[in-house]
């Protein structure tokens, strides 16, 4: 398995396997890879010859200093997963933050339209800058032909697709369902820090996702949401950030349901001090 370090050697690797016809997928991640990221990977490879993976935390897009410090770190065990998908097709692209930032840590300043000041921006402001500043330095390094993102970020992915845009950038930006657990929790790298207990309980997530799916065709949006609003406070291991039922292009809460619109139900939640966050499509 190759791990580049630096974005000389990889580019240097990457211009040496190009030929006609050849196809590079792109898969970003901060690491802590499981099951959900390995399925973005394993897309990208049915699709394309090589595919670059990125390990990297990114320092811009966290909120609080406290939660960039506790984020896992395992690259070892990274490399060990992608071993099972492939050894001769994944780049590993794991490089220090001097490589993408050099000596100044700064997030550029983007126009999203007002999506990013929507649920995960009004929660972490600023977060949104700094996704779209690395995923485009990242995509201006790799020069992909397709990049693999999953649905459980779904915000990030419209947010993604409108930088790709808005930047000129010529790469295809892909969409992968969300990857669960058996107990339907979706896959992510800050469920290791759940406790058994916490984690059996986060079920409880997905669940109220798919009786709202169930309500939405039915009830009124305001019944619906005063429901699950109820449903977080009779739980106490729960604090909900937020929840709301949004059109998928412009990620606004809806008040009134319009035929032919697409709708998904979001939601983010504490169990303990870990964030989780989740969603669904609806029609």
């Amino acid at each position: 398995m190759l791990v580049y370090k630096t974005k000389v050697d990889l580019v240097d690797r990457i211009n040496n396997l190009m030929q006609p016809d050849f196809s590079l997928g792109f898969v970003p991640t901060m690491g802590a890879l499981h099951q959900g990221h390995l399925s973005l990977v394993k897309s990208a490879l049915a699709n394309n010859n090589f595919v670059v993976v990125s390990v990297f935390v990114n320092p811009t897009q966290f909120n609080s200093s406290s939660d960039l410090n506790k984020y896992p770190r395992s690259l070892a065990k990274d490399i060990k997963a992608l071993e099972t998908v492939s050894k001769d097709s994944i780049l590993i692209y794991a490089p220090e933050v001097e490589d993408l930032y050099g000596s100044k840590i700064k997030s550029e300043s983007f126009n999203f339209m007002g999506i990013e000041s929507l649920m995960e921006g009004n929660s972490r402001p600023g977060h949104f800058n700094g996704v779209g500043t690395i995923v485009k330095r990242l995509l201006q390094i790799v020069n992909p032909n397709k990049a693999y993102f999953g649905e459980k970020d779904f915000q990030q992915l419209l947010i993604i697709k409108k930088m790709v845009e808005q930047e000129g950038l010529e790469v295809k930006i892909v969409g992968c369902p969300i990857e669960r657990e058996p107990n339907g929790l979706a896959m992510s790298s800050r469920n290791g820090r759940l406790s058994p207990k916490e984690f059996h309980e986060s079920a409880m997530i997905y669940e109220i996702l798919q009786t709202v799916k169930q309500k939405f065709s039915s009830e009124d949006i305001a019944s619906t949401c005063d429901w699950v609003l109820r449903r977080f406070n009779n739980n106490p291991l729960f604090e909900l950030d937020y929840f709301q039922i949004s059109d998928i292009e412009s990620l606004m809460p809806i008040k009134e349901k319009i035929p032919n619109k697409k709708y998904r139900a979001f939601i983010a939640a504490y169990i303990g001090d870990v964030r989780l966050i989740d969603n669904i499509d609806l029609n």
